[in-house]
């Protein structure tokens, strides 16, 4: 969105004019859905000199866009020329049934399918940028009027931003331990930028409120969390079953359970996720996905993975990875039936399915009769 008006006009603009603007930018954002809003700066200096050092140590695995887009994330006005503010927003999504699984423990023997939250509904890009790209529309709408410039440009998780820094100078949400975003309504939530070329006055930005409380690192299932506010990614479970496209590594397989697609462990756990308040119905769980089997959801062809799961953000690991995954899965829980799914998968034309299909059915042939395989924790047999 570019809009261009004479710089007279502009100079009209006074700080009490942008304050204002400002308000009724928090304003609309609220009743567009959004739980937060705030302003940053468009500087963030600090949080790329912290991604540098990740991206030496090599954290970032096989997320070769990582690396390559360092630059424009490090510099906001590569992605749009004259950046000065960055408006902040954070959408939640349907926290409800995380609050009343809790753990999500399932019993191993029943074969269900755990899927992280976030996944459960629509494609939460999508949706996010569209009702951003409504606020900017209404700013365009109140600045023309006044023959005032805007250029903007909205983002959800869709370039190379450092969203995790801007809500925080925002003042909407603060990093916790886990690297994830917490704010007092916990970390159940999407977060939105829109870029703009606007002068507005910055928020304060959030103080951090984790204190002692280290259940999140404690909690991870892979010990991903090396450090407060440091992940390695080659260990977490949201990487190894959505942005790795190769083989899991051997020892990290078990610990995986039955975790198909992203791992909420870190923040089930997180006693700030007790004030989370109901989430969007855009997010509800479709297809049944919150009380999917292991068994049915491995028998899906390509055709009936594309049809189920139409906007869902899942569709994009593909039917290779979705069978990748629920085989570990279905090694590691062992549930009724579940040999006999991966012996109708041992000739699948993908030799990355057949490798993980093997070490299931390897796995599955180690136990002794009636063992049920734990799905959650770090000490199993591999």
């Amino acid at each position: 969105m570019h809009t261009r008006y004479s710089t007279t006009s502009a100079a009209l603009f006074t700080d009490a004019d942008k304050t204002a603007l400002a308000g009724k930018i928090k304003q609309w954002g609220k009743e567009l859905g959004f739980s937060s809003l705030g302003i940053a700066r468009a500087d963030v200096s600090r949080a790329a000199a912290r991604l540098e050092r990740w991206l030496e140590l090599g954290r970032h695995g096989e997320m070769d866009y990582m690396a390559g887009h360092r630059g424009l994330r490090a510099a906001p006005a590569a992605l749009l020329p004259g950046t000065v503010s960055v408006i902040s927003a954070r959408l939640p999504y349907w926290p409800n049934a995380a609050n009343t699984a809790k753990s999500e423990q399932m019993p191993s023997d029943g074969g269900w399918a755990r899927i992280s939250r976030y996944a459960l509904g629509r494609d939460y890009h999508r949706e996010v940028r569209r009702r951003l790209q409504k606020l900017a529309g209404r700013i365009e709408t109140e600045l023309s009027e006044r023959r005032l410039p805007f250029i903007c440009r909205v983002f959800s998780d869709s370039a190379p931003v450092l969203e995790t820094e801007f809500a925080v100078q925002a003042g909407i949400s603060w990093r916790g331990k886990h690297t994830l975003t917490l704010s007092r309504e916990g970390s159940w939530h999407f977060l939105g930028e829109i870029y703009t070329s606007l002068d507005l006055p910055a928020d304060q930005p959030a103080r951090e409120h984790c204190g002692s409380c280290s259940r999140c690192i404690e909690s991870c299932p892979t010990s991903a969390i090396v450090a407060p506010y440091e992940v390695d990614a080659r260990r977490c479970i949201s990487y190894l079953t959505i942005e790795l496209r190769g083989s899991i590594p051997l020892s990290l397989r078990p610990l995986i359970g039955n975790r198909i697609y992203g791992c909420d462990d870190c923040q089930l756990c997180c006693p700030w996720n007790r004030f989370a308040r109901t989430g969007d119905p855009a997010f509800a769980a479709r297809s049944e996905l919150d009380r999917a089997r292991l068994v049915d959801l491995f028998a899906w062809d390509a055709g009936e993975f594309e049809r189920r799961l139409v906007g869902s953000p899942i569709r994009r690991i593909g039917h290779e990875r979705w069978l990748r995954n629920l085989a570990v899965a279905l090694g590691n829980a062992n549930p009724t039936g579940g040999r006999e799914a991966l012996l109708a998968r041992g000739d699948h034309p993908s030799a990355l399915v057949r490798e993980h299909v093997a070490w299931a059915l390897a796995r599955t042939e180690r136990r002794s009769p009636g063992r049920i395989a734990p799905v959650a924790g770090k000490r199993v047999d591999a």
